[in-house]
């Protein structure tokens, strides 16, 4: 429990610094945590929102533990211009990725336990270099991982989309037998690794109305999706389905499995952001490290005026900390 968790800064016109600040006074007296961010805006964050929290600027994330219970540890990642509340500046962008880069690069050496990332916006980021669709394509490419899962989580529900940042109609031509099956299979790995889950129980919806009511409405459940589901369920794991998407989040459908497996985006993260928006915690699954964060994003309109709720923050970090004790305690 000693070995930091690394956060980042997310955008600086947006919640994220606001959620940081809010995270360290929650402290629970477990794992500490340092922020990779400018250590000014923070101060000045701080004072402006009437929040008592001291900055402690560290040299290195294994000084973090050291001065955690007295103040927020912070590894300054200086920003190139003032922030605006609300306001995105490109300016900033080159802060904002390598914040992300340098804690990958701590957690992949070991000195961090695992990242947690605050929300970014994206398009302010792209003059800047950034080419990927979110941070999950981004911390990928820093990892060298082929294929990244993106996983929601909370206390009553767990759902993994097959496609994720894709259009409806590009997203109809990413459903395949061969991405179902390596999705699904990275899922249940994950379940069985991190979770302790020897035999997670994986449900899988279908794409159409009605799971296509046998071809009726659409054929890819028969010719896609349950091809699929033999496939995994011949290498051993426990997938059942597909089933009618608007019927499998109900509270009796919910006690049949340990995760969902949704098609596309929004199938399988409107569930959960409704039942759940508060705890909900987005992670990465098949990285070579761990790496949570809040299910929400930037909110620009609520920026700089000290009523953004931390929770998912905080339990993105409450999360990071008890997936990285159980790898540790594998060790």
């Amino acid at each position: 429990m000693n070995t930091p968790l690394a956060l980042t800064m997310g955008d600086p016109a947006g919640i994220g610094g606001e959620l940081t600040l809010k995270a360290w006074q929650a402290r629970r007296g477990g794992r500490p945590f340092a922020v990779l961010d400018d250590p000014d805006r923070l101060a000045s964050l701080a004072a402006q929102l009437g929040l008592a929290v001291p900055i402690q600027v560290v040299d290195s994330i294994g000084a973090a533990g050291a001065v955690f219970a007295t103040a927020l540890p912070v590894l300054r990642q200086s920003l190139a211009a003032p922030v605006q509340a609300g306001t995105p500046n490109p300016a900033n962008a080159v802060a904002v990725i390598a914040s992300i880069e340098r804690a990958t690069k701590l957690t992949l050496a070991g000195e961090a336990a695992a990242v947690v990332t605050n929300p970014i916006h994206k398009s302010t980021l792209y003059g800047a270099g950034f080419a990927y669709p979110g941070h999950t394509e981004f911390l990928a490419a820093l990892t060298n991982t082929d294929l990244p899962v993106m996983m929601l989580a909370s206390p009553d529900l767990k759902v993994v989309p097959i496609t994720v940042h894709a259009s409806l109609r590009r997203m109809l031509g990413m459903i395949t037998v061969e991405r179902i099956v390596a999705v699904t299979r990275v899922t249940a790995q994950a379940l069985q690794r991190h979770w302790g889950l020897p035999a997670p129980r994986i449900a899988m919806a279908g794409l159409n109305p009605h799971a296509g009511e046998d071809g009726t409405m659409g054929d890819e459940e028969v010719t896609i999706i349950a091809p699929a589901i033999a496939q995994l369920r011949a290498e051993g794991f426990n997938v059942t389905g597909p089933f009618a998407a608007d019927s499998l989040f109900t509270p009796a459908a919910r006690t049949g499995y340990d995760v969902a497996m949704g098609m596309y985006h929004d199938q399988a993260l409107i569930p959960l952001k409704t039942l759940d928006m508060t705890h909900g915690v987005n992670i990465t699954l098949g990285l070579p490290i761990l790496r949570t964060s809040p299910d929400h994003g930037t909110a620009f309109n609520i920026a700089g005026q000290g009523i953004a709720d931390a929770a998912s923050l905080i339990a993105a970090i409450d999360l990071a900390s008890d997936l990285a004790a159980r790898r540790e305690t594998r060790k």
